[in-house]
C-alpha cells in the first residue's frame, strides 16, 4: 500500500517530526542503521533549510522501488522531496559546496554533505518561484552499483490533505535484459485505504504481466481488481529497439508526451479497471525519439493544467520536474483537490548540471 509521509515544515517542532519519519521509512525500505542515520541525516537537513531560507514548505517521504526486472521487483530507497515556494537559491553552486552555510545555527553538514551522502540527489530552484531538492537514499552506496538502462523514471505521489495512504500509485518495469520498458500509473478510485488498496494491486499485477502488450496488461489488471474498487489506470510501453511508444489508459488518468518542446496529449478510455472495463482498448503507437519525455498524472491535478514550458526543468531528474509541477499547480489559498501524483519517463541522457545518480 503506497505509504507517503507529507509533512508540512512552519515551525521548528516539525523538523523532529521530518526525521522520525525519514526513519519510518528507512525501516520499511529495510535499511541498515548508518544508512537509516544517514536519511535522517538528510531529511533534518531540508527541513531546518526549509525554515531558515524559504519560510516553511514541506517534505515528501516515500518508498520508490529501484530498477525492476519483470522477475519482481528490485529493492526499495527512500526518496525524500523538499518543496517550497520560497525566494529561490541565489547561488546553487556554493549552496552545494560541501560544509556550506549561512546559518550560524546550521547542522554543519549543508547540502553539499548531502549530495555526498546520498545514493541520487538533485535541485532545481527559480528565483520568486522556489526550490524543489529531492534526495534518494538506497542501502547501497551511489558507487556500489552500476546502472544499465538508457532511461530514466521518477515520480511524485501525495495523498490527500496529508493522509497516510495516497490512492494513487506508480511504478516501472525494465523487462530483464529485453527491448521493453513499461511505465504505469494507477488512481484508485476515491481515496484513503481502500483506493490505496487497489492502486496497490495494480502494481502488484504489473510486476508480473509487464512482458505483455498495454491493452494485454490492462485486461489482467481488470480480472487482478475486480476484488478492489477499481481504479483508472495508464499504462506506456517503450521498445527501445524499435524506438516505439505504446500507450492505452482506462479511465481519467492523463498522459501527455513531449518531442521537440511541443506537447501532445495521449487520451484515455472511458471506464474503471476491475469495474466497468471497456470492451475495446485502444492503444495509441508514437514514434520516441531522444528528446522524448513522457509525462502521467492523476486527476488530483487541475482540470486546466497546462505543462510548464520551462525546458530546463526538463534536464533535472523526473522526481523533481515531477515536484515542480505538483508545487506549481496548487498552492496553500488553491490546494490540490484529491491524491495527486506525476511520473515522468525520459532518456538518460537528459541530466541536470546538479544531478547525482547511479
Amino acid at each position: 500500500m503506497s505509504r507517503v509521509w507529507d509533512i508540512p515544515v512552519y515551525d521548528s517542532t516539525r523538523v523532529r517530526d521530518v526525521r522520525v519519519a525519514a526513519e519510518a521509512a528507512s525501516a520499511r525500505a529495510r535499511l541498515d542503521s548508518h544508512r537509516t542515520a544517514v536519511t535522517a541525516l538528510v531529511a533534518t537537513e531540508l527541513a531546518t533549510n526549509l525554515l531558515k531560507h524559504a519560510g516553511g514548505g514541506r517534505v515528501v517521504i516515500d518508498l520508490q522501488e529501484r530498477p525492476t526486472t519483470d522477475a519482481g521487483s528490485g529493492s526499495a530507497a527512500v526518496q525524500l522531496v523538499s518543496i517550497d515556494h520560497g525566494p529561490g537559491i541565489t547561488d546553487v553552486v556554493a549552496a552545494l559546496r560541501d560544509g556550506y552555510t549561512t546559518a550560524a545555527s546550521s547542522l554543519g553538514a549543508g547540502l553539499g554533505t548531502c549530495v555526498r551522502i546520498s545514493s541520487a540527489f538533485d535541485l532545481h530552484s527559480a528565483p520568486g518561484r522556489g526550490t524543489i531538492v529531492m534526495a534518494r537514499i538506497d542501502q547501497e552506496p551511489v558507487t556500489a552499483r552500476t546502472g544499465g538502462s538508457r532511461h530514466k523514471v521518477g515520480g511524485i505521489n501525495l495523498p490527500l490533505a496529508g493522509a497516510e495512504h495516497s490512492g494513487d500509485a506508480w511504478s516501472w518495469v525494465q523487462a530483464g535484459s529485453g527491448p521493453c520498458l513499461t511505465l504505469m500509473l494507477a488512481d484508485g478510485l476515491g481515496h484513503g485505504a481502500k483506493a490505496a488498496t487497489a492502486s496497490t494491486a495494480a502494481i502488484d499485477e504489473l510486476h508480473r504481466t509487464a512482458h505483455l502488450p498495454p491493452a494485454q496488461i490492462l485486461r489482467q489488471l481488470d480480472r487482478a481488481l475486480r476484488t478492489t474498487r477499481g481504479a483508472a489506470v495508464a499504462v506506456a510501453q517503450l521498445n527501445t529497439d524499435t524506438d516505439e511508444l505504446g500507450f492505452a489508459g482506462v479511465g481519467n488518468v492523463g498522459a501527455r508526451i513531449r518531442t521537440a518542446h511541443a506537447w501532445q496529449p495521449l487520451v484515455s478510455h472511458p471506464g474503471i479497471v476491475g469495474a466497468h472495463f471497456p470492451a475495446r482498448v485502444p492503444v495509441q503507437h508514437l514514434p520516441w525519439r531522444r528528446d522524448s519525455l513522457l509525462l502521467l498524472h492523476s486527476d488530483g491535478l487541475p482540470t486546466r493544467w497546462v505543462p510548464p514550458q520551462d525546458t530546463a526543468l526538463f534536464e533535472h531528474a523526473p522526481a523533481v520536474a515531477a515536484a515542480a509541477i505538483v508545487r506549481d499547480a496548487g498552492s496553500a489559498a488553491r490546494p490540490l483537490r484529491d491524491d495527486t501524483s506525476v511520473a515522468i519517463l525520459a532518456p538518460d541522457g537528459w541530466t541536470g548540471t546538479h544531478e547525482r545518480h547511479p
